[in-house]
């Protein structure tokens, strides 16, 4: 009787523990279950590699998942050129990411069109949240009276940076007109030294060359009115002089050698400027941050910048720019499940902290009143305040055909593989055939 009533009583529990860790593991997989589909999911793209930069955002975002903790940001860092080839990838395939940055222009309203982007307009207009920025930041993601993306990383143009040391040492003078670059571009040359670094295996560095010479020549008339079918064609002869004299600095050996080969994601041109072994480099004034946080002691010591000179006897006025005041905005994709948390995201990128941090990081945030300690950053403003006009980069203005076909035509004006005729001809054709006319 003993026996059996101790066999009893090890059945009893051995199944009352089992009940216990059956009642366990349900509940924590029920439990489990119920936390994952409360969790909502943004996957947000950026391409601020720059490890501060990064930073940046990354606290941003931790401060935003802090304040709302039923949401969890997947932040994914990529390179700015292959960015572009996964966003189309994933914009043909109808899975972008929640948030991805942006330039505006031709490339962004292709996405506009084709219903790929969230119209932002309601919540840009609570509390009149777009007052924050500089109104001609929020002009160039504005299409069909709305508002397409946020800016907030930086206001970006583009400047001539230069080695200081450089300059002292050959007594060379700042200079205010094209021929004096010239000038200098010999003297460099004479000595064994690069006048310009130049990375320009992505085709993109280089153009900033061009779209200078183009608006120094005539004015950013010219350009608008072939790039929108307004009387103007891309044969028109101030294209066809740019490239003229963008193949003279070539000939002259202004560009330090294998430019077209060397790559500028992962620092090639601005490693030149470090070593002195190039004196200038014309690039998106995004680099002062990029300098200051991987060469602190360049930036403080070496680093300085001057405006893309005047040209004598054109007609575009030397204070205007190429570039533009919301370097990069951060746009919202249509198939978002969340978008509502996705702008309150995009909020913590430019509030108050992150304008902050990006000043120290050599930034200027697109937002209005800005206060600039740094006199670097001072400078750069004033050369952006002084502009009447700021000239979008034209493979972001452009149509992405089009804009394929300038970048095309421009590499192979410096690798001297085709005439400026040559290229203009093939810009007017493509545009004829994007705009059918």
């Amino acid at each position: 009787m003993k026996s059996f009533k101790k066999w009893i009583a090890l059945f009893l529990g051995f199944a009352f523990a089992f009940s216990v860790c059956f009642v366990s593991v349900y509940s924590e997989k029920a439990f489990s279950r119920s936390t994952t589909g409360s969790t909502k999911k943004i996957v947000f793209w950026h391409i601020q590699t720059n490890e501060d930069a990064k930073k940046v955002i990354q606290k941003a975002v931790d401060r935003f998942m802090a304040a709302n903790p039923g949401v969890k940001v997947e932040v994914v860092p990529l390179q700015n050129d292959a960015f572009k080839t996964k966003l189309k990838i994933a914009m043909g395939a109808n899975q972008a990411p929640d948030v991805f940055p942006t330039w505006g222009g031709g490339q962004f309203y292709e996405y506009v069109k084709s219903r790929k982007v969230k119209d932002i307009t309601a919540y840009m207009n609570e509390k009149n949240y777009k007052n924050r920025f500089l109104d001609g930041a929020i002009s160039m993601v504005t299409f069909d009276n709305k508002i397409w993306a946020v800016p907030v990383e930086n206001v970006a143009i583009a400047i001539v940076l230069y080695n200081k040391e450089i300059f002292k040492k050959y007594s060379l003078k700042v200079p205010t007109t094209y021929d004096e670059l010239l000038n200098i571009v010999k003297k460099l040359k004479a000595k064994g030294i690069a006048p310009f670094a130049l990375a320009n295996k992505t085709k993109w560095p280089g153009s900033m060359f061009y779209m200078y010479l183009v608006d120094r020549l005539g004015g950013p008339s010219v350009f608008e009115k072939a790039a929108t079918r307004k009387g103007g064609s891309f044969e028109d002869p101030v294209f066809i002089k740019a490239g003229e004299m963008l193949q003279e600095l070539v000939k002259l050996g202004a560009f330090a050698k294998g430019y077209n080969g060397l790559d500028y994601d992962t620092g090639q041109s601005r490693m030149l400027l470090y070593a002195g072994k190039a004196a200038m480099e014309l690039m998106g004034s995004w680099e002062i941050s990029v300098i200051k946080s991987e060469n602190k002691k360049f930036y403080d010591n070496n680093l300085d910048f001057f405006p893309f000179p005047a040209i004598k006897g054109g007609k575009g006025d030397p204070n205007n720019v190429v570039g533009t005041l919301g370097d990069n905005f951060y746009a919202i994709s249509s198939n978002s499940k969340y978008p509502k948390e996705a702008f309150r995201m995009i909020q913590y990128l430019i509030d108050d902290q992150s304008v902050k941090e990006r000043i120290q990081l050599g930034r200027i945030p697109p937002v209005k009143g800005v206060k600039l300690n740094d006199p670097k950053l001072q400078k750069l403003n004033s050369i952006v305040s002084k502009a009447k006009h700021v000239q979008l980069w034209y493979d972001q203005y452009l149509p992405p055909q089009l804009a394929e076909v300038h970048k095309d035509t421009c590499q192979a004006m410096f690798g001297l593989t085709m005439t400026p005729k040559a290229a203009a001809q093939k810009m007017e054709k493509t545009a004829k055939e994007v705009f059918g006319k």
